[in-house]
């Protein structure tokens, strides 16, 4: 027996970093979806140009998820993960340590992105507490987004992201941002902006290192419109951190699990942190769940400071490590690996740069950003900035595709399950859209 979804009103439910007026005036709902492909409301077909969230890169309703869900739900629907487990929750942090660097092997299981941000920040205050020091401050970027929760608002370099929201965590310090005008349609890593790692050692002249905790970056900075780091920018954030006892934490939520090559971040650029947030991928989106891998040092240091017996770290959710969403990550893991998902965007990536470049020559146009897959086409604002990004979102919707916008900046994030087709469907439907604009 299905579920009765069918709904007389629209009004009740407040639509997260969405214009709910205007969208309950005209919504966009979605009825079904498989593989690459969702159906509206309407019953129009719509190509899942963003992987939803970047979540899916096996594509939607991978009945192998499903199959391990309902499996999983039939013997267990929860068990506290304080002072009990259970063996999912083991199985899949053994699976994701698999993938992670060598020396990254304990996993700190969470429900979002923005709650794994939290526990690497609380993680980090924790290893500095227990090795007797008082570091406080914490350095971001501009334009970073690390999540909505209390700790990643205050990392947050969006300045919407933070209007609304005064009393965030303080002693925050922040980096520019990579981007520059210098190096325009460049695909992949540019050489214009390294110099900016530079702006870490001059927090440190000017607060002291030993002030500062932790170094929060997106290798990639995906939500404020894919700014691939520049060359040797992220070798040299980890020479100074290493110079200066600072972790390094990268956010990998959007970047993590093939993304922009590699299986994380630091495979693609060479990089190892002591800290990753991961989760989107991890479940396919399929449930929500993230995660927090670790250094074994970090967590050696804050479980042999306690008194055996004892608890070490007085943080957790009532849902970390959820059965059904072990469940579903195991799946995951498994579909990309049989299915050599990693490989096939690896060998998509190449293609998929090409035909988003070719959008270049369109007048609204500004710039854009390629690596792995996933892209930023980024345009110019009319008559305010953002309006023009929301426009195409909702117009590309009606034309038969999704893909995500934050502000001007659309991104583009295939399935990696994609044909060479499908890129081309996306990138026709992408520059249909451009073309309906007002000028």
């Amino acid at each position: 027996m299905g579920l009765d979804v069918k709904s007389n009103s629209l009004e009740e439910f407040w639509i997260p970093f969405t214009d709910n007026r205007g969208f309950k005036k005209d919504p966009r709902l979605v009825v079904k979806a498989e593989g690459l492909y969702m159906t509206d409301h309407r019953g129009g077909q719509i190509i899942d140009g963003s992987s939803g969230l970047f979540c899916s890169p096996a594509g939607h309703c991978h009945p192998k998820i499903i199959e391990a869900v309902h499996q999983s739900m039939q013997q267990l629907t929860y068990v506290s993960p304080f002072g009990t487990g259970h063996g999912l929750s083991f199985a899949l942090a053994e699976q994701v340590s698999r993938l992670t660097p060598d020396s990254m092997n304990k996993v700190f299981f969470v429900n979002s992105g923005s709650e794994a941000i939290d526990t690497a920040l609380k993680i980090a205050m924790a290893y500095h507490t227990a090795k007797g020091e008082n570091r406080h401050r914490f350095i971001s970027r501009e334009r970073a987004y690390h999540g909505v929760n209390i700790g990643g608002v205050s990392l947050s370099g969006l300045v919407n992201n933070r209007r609304a929201f005064p009393s965030v965590m303080p002693n925050v310090v922040f980096m520019r941002h990579t981007w520059t005008e210098d190096d325009l349609f460049t695909p992949g890593q540019r050489a214009g902006g390294a110099d900016r790692a530079e702006d870490l050692q001059r927090a440190i002249d000017n607060f002291g290192a030993e002030t500062i905790g932790a170094v929060f970056i997106e290798p990639v900075a995906g939500s404020t419109g894919t700014l691939p780091p520049p060359i040797g920018y992220l070798q040299r954030i980890r020479e100074i951190c290493d110079a200066n006892d600072i972790l390094l934490v990268f956010d990998d939520v959007i970047c993590g699990f093939g993304r922009v090559g590699g299986k994380f971040s630091a495979d693609a650029f060479g990089v190892v942190p002591d800290i990753m947030t991961m989760a989107k991928a991890l479940t396919n989106g399929a449930i929500p769940m993230g995660a927090v891998v670790v250094r074994d040092e970090i967590y050696d240091v804050v479980t042999d400071k306690a008194a055996m017996g004892g608890i070490e770290l007085f943080h957790g959710y009532t849902y970390s490590g959820h059965p059904a969403a072990c469940a579903a990550g195991l799946a995951s893991l498994a579909i990309y690996q049989e299915e050599g998902l990693f490989d096939r965007a690896k060998d998509m990536a190449p293609y998929f740069e090409q035909a988003v470049m070719s959008l270049s020559d369109h007048e609204l146009v500004k710039d854009i950003r390629t690596i792995g897959m996933m892209a930023g086409v980024e345009l110019y604002p009319h008559p305010k900035p953002g309006a023009r990004g929301v426009l195409a979102q909702t117009e590309m919707f009606w034309k038969g595709m999704h893909v995500k916008f934050t502000g001007d900046n659309g991104i583009l994030a295939p399935m990696y399950i994609a044909e060479r087709a499908h890129i081309d469907e996306m990138i026709t439907k992408f520059r249909a859209t451009l073309d309906a604009l007002p000028r």
